[in-house]
């Protein structure tokens, strides 16, 4: 069955819940931002993507620009900050099984049709 990390408050997610839906695909709605993941979760997520951390941080976030912005930080150091600022984390990622991807845009999950 197919996951989704969701923010149903993000324009980008919810194109991509729609995606789902529309392609009448079974799915779990994950909640991260109510239900924050801990970090052995956010590195496994990241990791079934095969991007780096980095790569999934949202720099137009405050948070970033404030704190994180010109840093460079080891892929555990930005795990840690996702884990502690869910709002960091690019959405939608959708998952099935060992694979992941970042569905922004959304044809992105088409690999799960």
């Amino acid at each position: 069955m197919l996951k989704i990390y969701h923010n149903p408050r993000c324009r980008k997610s919810r194109a991509g819940l729609n995606f789902l839906l529309d392609n009448k695909l079974s799915f779990e709605v994950i909640d991260y931002m109510r239900n924050p993941l801990t970090e052995k979760e956010v590195a496994q997520l990241i990791a079934l993507t095969g991007l780096k951390p980095e790569a999934l941080v949202r720099t137009q976030e405050d948070y970033y620009k404030k704190n994180l912005k010109g840093k460079s930080l080891t892929n555990e150091q930005w795990i840690s900050e996702i884990t502690r600022n869910p709002a960091l984390l690019k959405r939608p990622i959708i998952v099935k099984g060992d694979q992941a991807v970042w569905a922004d845009p959304p044809e992105n999950a088409t690999i799960f049709i």
